[in-house]
Parts: structure tokens; sequence; C-alpha cells
């Protein structure tokens, strides 16, 4: 087990279905950081913006964006997190993809697709939640929307990490905020979000408020809001551990059943 891990949220703008020039963006970002981190983690469609083209900009598993996330975690030693949009099995999925820096790939399909956008006729459902084992932490992977539905983010499984990526909108950017705190006090889990910045070409503006929160709600960054940045930070399996095993309100939590 290790005691700390240390990661690295990228707050960055996108540009809209471009998925070679985003990926050089972020390559110069990551060859920025000087620190040796654990996990890197980009915000969702990080190489394309969030688009209901998905015809337009789908990639498969073995595509260029998820090699590349190969390269990035062999050279960095660290894992390489974001979601992108993948065609497979005639399906077009919202994932989340977590690459280890062995090279393998755990992924997490989107389940509540945000059907305000539209995003539930384009794209397919995930039906399976997933916990990531990695480097003796268990973490937990959700996208966006996910972030209003507790139910599906309740930690039944003992995770220790509850991580978000986004492209979450100004206008409702204060539920963000609370949400976020929330399930990290609710879950008694270190809670990650990492949202984009930047307007889009249906001029969406995303103003980021990536931040992450410890297992009793306290904010733990400071994120700039409007501007690219990445933050670093260390978190404590110890500290978390202990907290929950002094106050132990997770064993009080209801049973629930989600139907699929």
């Amino acid at each position: 087990m290790q005691p700390k891990l240390t990661i690295a949220l990228i707050q960055a703008d996108l540009v809209w279905h471009n998925a070679a020039e985003n990926r050089t963006n972020f390559s110069k970002k990551i060859n920025s950081i000087s620190e040796t981190v654990d996990m890197i983690v980009l915000p969702e469609m990080f190489t394309t913006g969030f688009s209901m083209e998905p015809q337009t900009i789908a990639e498969t598993m073995n595509g260029e964006t998820a090699k590349w996330m190969q390269e990035i975690a062999l050279k960095k030693q660290a894992a390489v997190t974001g979601s992108i949009v993948i065609y497979e099995n005639n399906n077009y999925y919202n994932r989340f993809l977590f690459v280890h820096p062995s090279g393998e790939i755990n992924y997490y399909d989107k389940r509540h697709l945000f059907t305000l956008a539209g995003e539930d006729k384009v794209y397919t459902s995930g039906k399976e939640k997933l916990i990531v084992n990695y480097k003796g932490w268990k973490i937990c992977l959700l996208i966006c929307y996910d972030l209003r539905f507790p139910v599906w983010a309740r930690n039944v499984e003992g995770y220790d990490i509850l991580m978000y990526v986004a492209n979450w909108p100004k206008p409702r950017i204060e539920a963000w905020d609370a949400l976020l705190k929330a399930r990290a006090i609710e879950n008694m889990s270190y809670t990650i979000g990492v949202n984009r910045v930047g307007v889009d070409v249906n001029n969406l503006e995303y103003t980021g408020h990536s931040a992450v929160y410890d297992y009793l709600g306290k904010k733990l960054t400071h994120c700039k809001p409007n501007e690219e940045e990445t933050i670093i930070l260390t978190l404590r399996k110890d500290e978390q551990a202990s907290i929950r095993n002094s106050l132990n309100f997770l064993a009080d939590r209801d049973s629930f059943k989600v139907y699929k």
C-alpha cells in the first residue's frame, strides 16, 4: 500500500473537434510538470469538447488518444486519466479511461447521460460502476452529470477517492461546487473534480472550479477560475483512515439497490 498519492489536476481550455491539437496542448502541460506525480487527471472529452457528434470524433480503444495516454503514462510513470469518445460494438460511449504506467487500461462508461443536451440520444449509457485499484488506493471514476446522482456514487465499496471529470458550464457552477463537497462529506472520501475552462462552439462558457475536497468536506485546492492551471496535491491515506475509524459514519449508511 502506498500511504500517499500525488496527483496533478489539469484545468484547460479545449480545441473543438481537434484531437491532435488537444493532445499536443496537454503534452506540453504534462511535460512541464517537474514534480514526481502518481496520477494525472484531464477533463471530460478532453480531445474534443463536449460534443453531440460522436460519429465525427469517435476513436477506438486502439486509437491515437489511447496510445498517447499509454505513452505519457509510461514516460511519466504515472496513471493518466480522462474521458474521450469511443466507438465500440456499433455504439458510442463517453468513456473515462484510466491508463496505468504499465499500459493497462481500465474504463468506465458514463451512466447518467445529459438529457438536456441530448447526450442520451447519441451515446450509450454505461451499466457498471468501476473501482480502480492503483498503488493500494481504491478509486471510483465518474463523469460530469453523474455528480447529481448520489445513490450511484454511494461508497459501498470502501473506495478512497471519488473522481469526476467534467465539462460543467458556468450557469450551473454553484451546483458543481456544492455537489462535489456533498459527495465528499457523505462518502467520507477524498473527492476530485476536474472541469474545463473556455468557450465552446455552442457559446457555452466554462469557468473551471476544479477542486479536491477531503473526507470531511474541506476544500484542499485553490484553482483559479477561468484560467488554465495545473494543480499538484498529495493525498494521505492514513489521515482519511484515522477519521473514518474514529467517526465511523459510513457504518450507519442506508442500503440501496440500483436497478439497471
